[in-house]
């Protein structure tokens, strides 16, 4: 019998690294969402290679010895703090920490900075027409006050996105004129567009978040620049000592204006994916001269905009006030007050002041508009602790707008349902004790809340065929297209199951009815940790009134790739019914991933090698161990080939990270010259079709339209221009890449150096992911049982729980 060790731990792990504007308990639980492949590097940014072990020596048999896990030498932790955020991103980038967020923050920059004036200032003395940062500002205040008038509704049901203003809510009305019929849909274009009524909803999906949400899976993300904008925007990089290939992710950014933008006010450099505030100032003094400086406008506003969009990375819809203002302050800026209310004033930010205790007047304040016996005493950001008793937050109007949405649309679910419907005889009929309590809690509520781990899928299964057996339009939709054929077999029709992408993409799925909404009676959401708030807004404005929702999914594993945190703030807030799932996940990988669970790292019996430990000394015996699990030990003893194997370790840097075990699992498995932009038929590899979604695949060939795969079973193309980008090795992924997935097998690879990013999300996430064998290359001696012990999952700053309280939910659970 081979266990994990279960000694109370005897040395104290250290937890990831942080940013400075990140909440202090921020770790590998919330940073490297998007997980993609490599972006073209900013000026200046290098990454060392990871020195992977040879694959010759004799190999292991997968038995393995007892564990102690007395002889593992931890010996290449590295240091817990890390100075300021941009220490921590180099640190992920050469491996250091073991963390996620490298290849997050290399390939997920958001494209929706907003363009600085050159002539911003500071402040703007009030006038009696309203500027339009005024408007965007007083926009903000009705915002506020509309959240407080529905703390005092009780009754009256919310239609979806009552709660937006300003630009938010003028194109939501434009959609909804086009919806009704009031308007065409050419009324709102240059030249008309094709519109058929069935995909009315679209424009809705995209005024709700960036096209990221409803882009095809094998799409590329951004539309192809024009020459002309290509060669404008290379002169203004040579220009200013940049390098020319970060022109088309420039355009693809900024638009076709970017040589313009970037001529005016340099510091939008920092949207595109990969540049650091260094390389900007770098850039921006090349061109401007002595015309700049630390606290120009133009400057800080970009600085708000890329701190704002760092923390999106590490799954935060807003970010508090004073933390903003610490991490400018790190960077030169000398008056982090009046830049922040700079960046607020140029419409790069929102303000928020969160709490029960609002009042307008404090709002006003916050924007920085109070009366003028509060700006004498400077009141807004700056004001002292005693008249700031509630959080002041900034935030992304892009999140803001998503939460509001979603906050709404989940209200509408709630009110709209028909509860009176009478599925008893399907309750009776049901296969456990708790998918008879699900189908009772859905016939009776518009939204429930369903949690459980991996065997409680069976749970929404058992929901999806009742409701079908009953005429319901129902169906199910997951995180991965693993999940969707499991689902599909545990129902017993592959028509009842989607993933999400391709449900909100159009790709899968019944389509939308006359009204533009999705043809659905029920759609029940799986691996809902992995629902973002941009997606989950999208979805739930996607379905009809009287249309049941049910959120299903494990709250302890990963949360989602993409800012927000929306099945957990479901549950906090209480805003609908919860099913609490009493089915076991069974056998011995089943017990040991439940303790994990609650906090504990118990040894199990495992009298058919279910869990292996293998204990290793350094990073190098690190992957020479994988290598030999992979391709010999596991195949021979369990009768598992290596491609349903897979490796699971904590970070893509490092000498024992994805790059270097994908690398060593190549030479070993499918050896070539690659020479289809570095991979050869048959490699395993993961697609990004879009920062966040991991799709697996193999390659099949190559030819002058792109690089062929085969992704679970769907013929995908990958454009040559986007193949460096979105086309990675996969024999070796991240926990955070895995999540929704599920392999015959799991090799899950713990060097040294991964200490400081264990969490028990994570070792929870990464445990779980074997059916029948899980294999633990154990080389951080006490930091595992620590990490499960004492390092729950890591809080992420949103605004949805407290949107969701102030709604009235009068079916929500008590």
């Amino acid at each position: 019998m081979t266990a994990l060790p279960g000694e109370t731990p005897g040395t104290v792990g250290t937890d990831t690294p942080q940013d400075t504007l990140s909440p202090p308990d921020t770790g590998a639980e919330g940073s490297a969402h998007a997980d993609a492949p490599e972006a073209p590097e900013a000026p200046g940014a290098t990454e060392p290679p990871g020195d992977a072990a040879g694959a010759g020596e004799p190999a292991a048999e997968v038995s393995g010895p007892e564990v102690s896990g007395t002889d593992v030498a931890a010996t290449e932790d590295r240091p817990a703090e890390v100075p300021d955020a941009e220490a921590g991103r180099a640190d992920a980038e050469d491996g250091s920490d073991g963390v996620e967020d490298a290849h997050a923050e290399e390939s997920a920059g958001d494209p929706e900075a907003d363009a600085v004036t050159a002539d911003g200032t500071a402040e703007a003395p009030a006038v009696p027409e309203l500027s339009e940062a005024q408007a965007e500002l007083a926009a903000q205040r009705e915002l506020r006050e509309r959240i407080e008038k529905r703390k005092a509704e009780k009754t009256a049901p919310i239609a979806a996105g009552t709660g937006l203003s300003g630009t938010a809510a003028e194109l939501l009305a434009a959609v909804r004129a086009v919806e009704s019929g009031e308007k065409s849909g050419t009324a709102f274009f240059d030249s008309p567009a094709p519109a058929p009524a069935a995909r009315r909803p679209e424009p809705a999906a995209t005024a709700a978040q960036p096209p990221r949400a409803s882009v095809p899976a094998a799409a590329p993300a951004p539309q192809a620049a024009s020459p002309e904008a290509l060669d404008a925007v290379r002169a203004v990089l040579v220009a200013g000592g940049a390098p020319e290939a970060l022109a088309r992710p420039a355009v693809g950014v900024l638009g076709e204006q970017a040589a313009e933008l970037l001529r005016t006010d340099p510091w939008q450099l920092l949207a595109v994916p990969g540049v650091r505030p260094e390389q900007a100032d770098g850039f921006a003094r090349a061109l401007l001269g002595d015309g700049c400086g630390p606290d120009d406008g133009r400057r800080t506003a970009a600085l708000v905009g890329w701190l704002l969009e760092r923390a999106a990375l590490q799954g935060h819809t807003a970010l508090d006030a004073g933390a903003v203002r610490a991490a400018l302050a790190e960077r030169a800026v000398g008056d982090p007050d009046a830049a922040v209310r700079n960046a607020v004033e140029e419409g790069v930010a929102l303000v928020f002041r969160e709490g029960d205790d609002l009042e307008p007047d404090d709002a006003e304040a916050a924007d920085g508009e109070g009366d003028e016996e509060g700006a004498a005493d400077g009141a807004g950001l700056a004001e002292d602790a005693d008249r700031e008793p509630a959080q002041v937050l900034l935030g992304l109007d892009r999140y803001a707008l998503a939460e509001e949405s979603l906050a709404d649309g989940l209200a509408r679910l709630v009110n709209a349902c028909e509860k009176a419907a009478d599925w008893a005889e399907a309750a009776a009929s049901a296969p456990s004790p708790s998918a008879a309590e699900l189908i009772r809690t859905t016939a009776a509520a518009g939204l429930v809340a369903h949690s459980g781990g991996e065997a409680a899928r069976a749970e929404p299964a058992a929901l999806i065929a009742a409701a079908r057996g009953l005429g319901l339009r129902a169906l199910g939709a997951t995180h991965s297209e693993d999940g969707r054929r499991r689902l599909a077999a545990a129902v017993g029709d592959p028509d009842t199951a989607v993933t999400l992408a391709g449900l909100l993409s159009g790709a899968q799925g019944p389509g939308r009815d006359e009204d533009g909404a999705l043809a659905l009676d029920l759609l029940v959401v799986l691996d809902a940790p992995q629902l973002d708030v941009e997606n989950a807004a999208v979805l739930v404005e996607a379905l009809a009134d009287g249309a049941r929702l049910v959120l299903s999914g494990d709250p302890g594993v990963l949360g989602s790739a993409g800012a927000g945190r929306v099945f957990a703030d479901v549950l906090a807030a209480r805003a609908c019914p919860q099913v609490v799932s009493r089915t076991p996940d069974p056998g011995p990988i089943g017990e040991l991933v439940s303790g994990i669970g609650i906090g504990e790292l118990n040894q199990v019996d495992a009298p058919g090698k279910e869990v292996v430990i293998v204990p290793v000394r350094d990073a190098g015996e690190a992957v020479h161990r994988t290598v030999q699990l992979v391709a010999d030990s596991v195949p021979r003893a369990f009768s598992i080939p290596a491609e349903e194997a897979q490796v699971i370790t904590v970070g893509h840097g490092g000498a024992a990270g994805t790059r270097a075990l994908n690398e060593a699992l190549k030479q070993r498995l499918n050896p070539g010259p690659g020479r289809f932009g570095g991979f050869d038929p048959g490699d395993r590899v993961v697609h990004v079709p879009a920062p966040g979604r991991t799709v697996p695949g193999v390659v099949r060939s190559a030819d002058a339209e792109g690089l062929r795969l085969d992704c679970g079973g769907v013929p995908v193309v990958v454009p040559q221009e986007r193949v460096e980008s979105s086309v990675r090795h996969g024999w070796a992924l991240s926990a955070h890449q895995a999540a929704g997935m599920r392999w015959p097998a799991a090799v899950v690879v713990l060097p040294g150096d991964a200490a400081q990013g264990l969490s028990r999300p994570w070792v929870y996430t990464a445990f779980g992911r074997g059916e029948r064998h899980l294999s633990v290359v154990h080389g951080v001696d006490q930091a595992l049982p620590h990490a499960v012990a004492h390092i729950p999952a890591q809080e992420r700053t949103t605004r949805l729980r407290p949107l969701l309280e102030a709604l009235p939910t009068p079916d929500a659970a008590s």
